[in-house]
């Protein structure tokens, strides 16, 4: 039997400000609160959660692992502007105007997307 996915672990500063900026943007909630981890996920049993785990060097690259969240195209910018008022901000990393897709970073600068509307994980 092949492994499963458990966690998405990010390294962060501050634990708990990081989950819950995004437990708040993925309307999940925060499971465990320990002094060096945090976890958060939609439900206990829920196949696949975020870890958030302590790091003392600061971010200096571009991710080389980030999210993409998606929103029906009718809530897309609601979306875009809930995220920002939680805590997100607008982020450059090489973008020409022309995407299909919003580049935010979250309060500690990792980047995630927006993107259009999708249906299956290909399409």
């Amino acid at each position: 039997m092949p492994v499963s996915l458990h966690h998405i672990v990010i390294d962060a500063h501050d634990l708990p400000a990081q989950a819950r900026f995004w437990a708040e943007a993925l309307g999940w909630r925060i499971l465990s609160e320990r002094e060096r981890e945090v976890v958060i996920g939609p439900d206990v049993n829920a196949p696949v959660g975020i870890c958030f785990m302590p790091v003392t060097d600061r971010k200096a690259v571009k991710n080389r692992l980030h999210f993409d969240l998606t929103a029906p195209a009718q809530d897309r910018d609601a979306e875009i502007e809930r995220l920002l008022a939680l805590g997100a901000r607008r982020a450059e990393v090489g973008q020409s105007g022309a995407e299909s897709w919003t580049v935010l970073a979250d309060p500690e600068g990792n980047e995630f997307c927006v993107v259009r509307p999708k249906e299956t994980l290909v399409g």
